[in-house]
């Protein structure tokens, strides 16, 4: 728990002194006696209340003034509530390595099916858009509330050569905040693309190739000033990938303007170490989920990765995503709630020390009589 004013945490210390006066007024209490003649008659005619009840009203008292000063150092608590998140981006891994029949039928056959039960349980008021991604990055199905054209979207994959993971995050990223004006052109085609010259050249970071501009070269962009990892709420990436990066900009790079934007990458990684595609155009290959990269995404934009070995593992981990944007973990000031808190119990302690502690009709007679 972290507290946005924790110097007034001090006025705590105000407890222990009310428990010494509570204490010392009741052991004055005892000393003093008061001679009457008919004490033992009164005591035998009234209802005396157990010894412990006339501590339980003080008690609460005392803990509600503790929760008020608690509240007053405005504590913060990671509490579950309804999220903001109302567009979502899909970026699958259409690569020939999901052709591997390590998850039954096969990995695309699997993806697709979990994907699509994914869509079902998404709430009505979020939005969804398809990337796929191979030795490029392509829109699929642009955003929409239409469950049935992204159904139809993801039954279209067509699986290509190559895993450009970058490219489709990238591409991801411009669907999802197109006011963020991402130079794709740059970033998806690289001029450099052997990495000679300048290492800024990369699409991702901005740079020139080889530090100088050609005659034809567009204007730099104008920087922006980076968001707060994870602060940007209407919306959310899903990236699924059962390989490694073969071309393209690298991962980690385009998760870092990800980042910079504000926006969460949920990672997923599909398939097992032993996943092979047998006989494709004459060749066996082994295929193997690029785990440190998927990671490091999650990671760079403070979201969760996933690792999903069979169907049934990828169903549950989109079960878990469909309730993540539902619902989420935020850092939220309660102090209102211990104000609430410490109201009930002032209630509670007013309602038992008149419950307890009134004097009724038959003690009222008794004392009449006494007189």
């Amino acid at each position: 728990m972290q507290f946005l004013q924790p110097f007034m945490l001090w006025s705590l210390l105000l407890m222990p002194l009310m428990v010494g006066g509570y204490l010392w007024l009741l052991k004055r209490r005892r000393k003093q006696v008061v001679a009457f003649s008919a004490v033992s008659w009164i005591v035998q005619n009234m209802d005396t209340p157990s010894p412990w009840r006339r501590h339980v009203p003080p008690a609460l008292l005392a803990l509600a003034l503790a929760l008020l000063l608690l509240a007053s150092a405005r504590p913060m608590a990671r509490v579950t509530l309804p999220a903001d998140y109302m567009t979502l981006i899909m970026a699958m891994d259409v690569s020939r390595s999901m052709l591997a029949e390590d998850v039954e039928p096969s990995r695309i056959k699997a993806a697709q099916k979990a994907a699509k039960e994914f869509l079902q349980d998404l709430p009505a008021n979020v939005r969804v858009g398809v990337i796929s991604f191979a030795g490029n990055a392509q829109v699929v199905q642009h955003v929409t509330t239409q469950k049935e054209e992204l159904v139809a979207a993801i039954d279209r994959f067509q699986l290509q050569r190559g895993t450009a993971t970058g490219s489709g995050l990238l591409l991801s990223l411009a669907t999802l905040r197109p006011e963020a004006n991402i130079d794709l052109e740059a970033a998806l085609y690289n001029p450099n693309p052997y990495g000679y010259g300048d290492a800024s050249s990369n699409g991702v970071s901005g740079g020139a190739a080889g530090g100088a501009r050609s005659l034809d070269a567009k204007p730099a962009a104008k920087q922006r000033t980076p968001e707060p990892p994870g602060s940007y709420k209407g919306g959310a990436i899903v990236l699924l990938s059962d390989g490694r990066r073969t071309t393209g900009p690298d991962p980690l790079l385009a998760a870092k303007m990800a980042a910079d934007l504000g926006v969460r990458v949920y990672t997923v990684g599909f398939g097992t170490p032993n996943g092979f595609i047998p006989g494709y155009e004459g060749y066996s290959f082994f295929t193997q989920v690029d785990e440190e990269a998927l990671k490091g995404v999650a990671k760079i934009t403070e979201a969760d990765y996933f690792k999903a070995g069979s169907a049934e593992d990828l169903k549950k981990v989109y079960q878990h995503l469909s309730t993540q944007f539902t619902l989420e973990k935020r850092d939220t000031e309660i102090s209102a709630l211990l104000a609430g808190a410490a109201l009930l119990l002032v209630a509670m302690a007013l309602m038992l020390s008149a419950l307890w502690f009134r004097m009724g009709p038959q003690t009222g007679k008794n004392l009449s009589l006494a007189e």
